[in-house]
């Protein structure tokens, strides 16, 4: 079974594409790649040849340790603490790209802040069948347990939300079938507290036009 996380990291007017691999037992590689506007700005790897030959046990060894590192660089974007060249989108006269950096950022533990990713971004929507797999962080990069998770459909016609809890492991999962959509500005909501500290995600959604 091969890992992998991808993660939409937003800071500023810059989105960067973070994307962690478990590149196979023949290889033994956690590849993290990080993208902007699919150039390769970044690319850290670490083998797991100490694994090797892999049983339930180190299957879940593999699993925490790729997270790890998918939200180490994370973290590392956001506090400034690794530095990107990004290209810029204009040219300038000699119609090079003008490399510029993006300056340390706040710092990601700030207090009364979790920070909440949809690991599977790409593929929660099959059909009208919603899956929505959670990973929930607390200031210090550990997984937060018992906070309540919950998300909203807007601009639908269901106003409930649904509910969760996060595991020991800061997961969550959620899964229900997507009202129909009445807003030309829904959205996907994702809400998190743990006492007094709250964090969130929101995504835009378009309804499909309807063939005539």
């Amino acid at each position: 079974m091969l890992f992998g996380h991808n993660t939409n990291l937003k800071l500023g007017d810059l989105v960067f594409d973070v994307q962690t691999e478990d590149r196979g037992e023949s290889h033994a590689l956690i590849d993290t790649t990080v993208y902007y506007h699919g150039r390769v700005l970044h690319r850290r790897t670490d083998n797991y040849l100490d694994l090797l030959p892999l049983n339930d046990d180190r299957r879940e060894a593999l699993r925490l340790r790729l997270e790890d590192q998918h939200i180490s660089v994370i973290e590392e974007i956001r506090s400034g603490t690794l530095q990107l060249a990004v290209p810029s989108t204009k040219e300038g006269r000699s119609g090079l790209i003008r490399p510029t950096r993006i300056a340390p950022g706040p710092s990601a533990c700030e207090p009364g802040k979790v920070f909440v990713e949809l690991t599977n971004a790409k593929s929660w929507l099959t059909g009208k069948h919603a899956k929505l797999q959670l990973a929930v962080r607390g200031e210090n990069g550990n997984p937060t347990d018992s906070a309540k998770v919950q998300v909203k459909i807007e601009g639908s016609e269901n106003g409930v939300p649904f509910e969760a809890e996060t595991s020991a492991l800061g997961e969550a999962q959620l899964e229900f079938e997507m009202p129909k959509i009445i807003s030309p500005n829904a959205a996907l909501v994702i809400q998190v507290e743990n006492h007094s500290a709250k964090g969130h995600l929101r995504f835009a959604l378009r309804a499909k036009p309807r063939v005539a």
